[in-house]
């Protein structure tokens, strides 16, 4: 028998965002521990917005294990809040009640800021650094520094040891911006995956004193890029079959549900939606080929030989969304139009 660290993960009651929050126990198992081995869990419910002191007790849920490369025999647990009874969901218990599909397809591009000392991390004390320009995809010290490339690796190293499909990373727009994307089959397992991912990252700058501020527009109105969390996604039908007229129908009903989308997509977002800085207006839908000022991005690949199939990026979900959320309203609209539809249809 081992003992293993397990390291229960779950979001709290705060909005309009939740935080992460975890705490660990010891179990002994004769080897890494399966999901159906982990047993139920409570906690306090009254620190952290899901429950009054008076009845503080909350259930927390196993749903997903990875192995953790940071610690020996770790275990990293994500979790769902539910009631003291064990079986119904929390209202706080957003995954619970997502739609979910194993069929779609999601890639999410998390953008964030590093921030130390009040101010994103290569900054002056006051004022701003040169203009932005280099520090998209950029190497060297003045564009990246020293820390942030090494905290990025070794996060990347954390998520593929966690068995997390990260896909990449890359500096972004502003100084002391960057980027992971995570894919994922389902809804639910692509979520999970970046919410663990953004787990990683935070615990791991604990040791640097740096935060990570997820906040779509950290700088306000300025000349410097927002933060999104762009959300490439597919059906098996849109990837398979597809078509013009399905197209069509498909943004006539994103066009349609423009608020319920912008509703879910994070908090602020009219702030970081202006139709600057490779945004649309968070008010107007449009779409585009290869355009990054629409709210949704079509591929060049999407309509090579007018085939109209493969995978959209909706380009309006921001830093602080809520991947379960935004997954789960996508579904919502593409389910609204039948495979086969015409854009008369819809």
């Amino acid at each position: 028998m081992t003992k293993y660290k397990l390291e229960y993960i779950w979001l709290d009651g705060y909005t309009p965002t939740p935080n992460l929050r975890g705490k660990t126990q010891i179990k002994e198992f004769d080897s890494f521990p399966a999901l159906e081995q982990l047993p139920l869990w409570g906690f306090d419910g009254s620190s952290t917005m899901q429950a009054e002191g008076r009845s503080s007790d909350c259930v927390l849920k196993p749903v997903a294990v990875y192995p953790d490369g940071a610690r020996t025999n770790g275990v990293l647990v994500m979790c769902e809040v539910m009631m003291p009874d064990g079986v119904t969901p929390h209202s706080t218990n957003k995954r619970a009640t997502i739609l979910d599909d194993p069929g779609a397809w999601f890639g999410f591009e998390q953008e964030y800021f590093f921030y130390k000392d009040g101010r994103p991390l290569g900054f002056p004390t006051s004022g701003y650094p040169a203009p932005q320009g280099p520090y998209y995809t950029g190497v060297g010290y003045s564009n990246v520094g020293s820390v942030a490339r090494e905290i990025v690796e070794k996060h990347l190293d954390l998520c593929l040891a966690a068995g997390i499909n990260h896909e990449g990373i890359n500096a972004e727009v502003a100084k002391g911006q960057w980027e992971f994307q995570i894919f994922g089959k389902g809804s639910k397992k692509a979520a999970d995956e970046m919410w663990m991912a953004r787990y990683l990252l935070q615990r791991l700058t604990e040791t640097y004193e740096i935060d990570i501020e997820y906040h779509c527009k950290p700088l306000g109105d300025t000349d410097w890029n927002g933060s999104g969390m762009h959300a490439n996604f597919s059906t098996e039908y849109m990837r398979t079959v597809g078509g013009k007229g399905y197209f069509e129908a498909l943004m006539a009903a994103f066009e349609k549900n423009l608020m319920d989308h912008i509703a879910v997509y994070g908090p602020d977002n009219d702030k970081r939606l202006t139709g600057k800085h490779e945004t649309a207006p968070w008010n107007k839908f449009s779409y585009g080929v290869a355009d990054r000022g629409a709210s949704v991005r079509v591929p060049h690949s999407f309509v090579k030989g007018d085939a109209y199939k493969g995978y959209l990026e909706d380009r309006r979900p921001n830093s602080q969304g809520d991947p379960y959320a935004i997954a789960s309203q996508i579904l919502k609209t593409v389910a609204e139009v039948p495979a086969g539809a015409k854009k008369a249809a819809a």
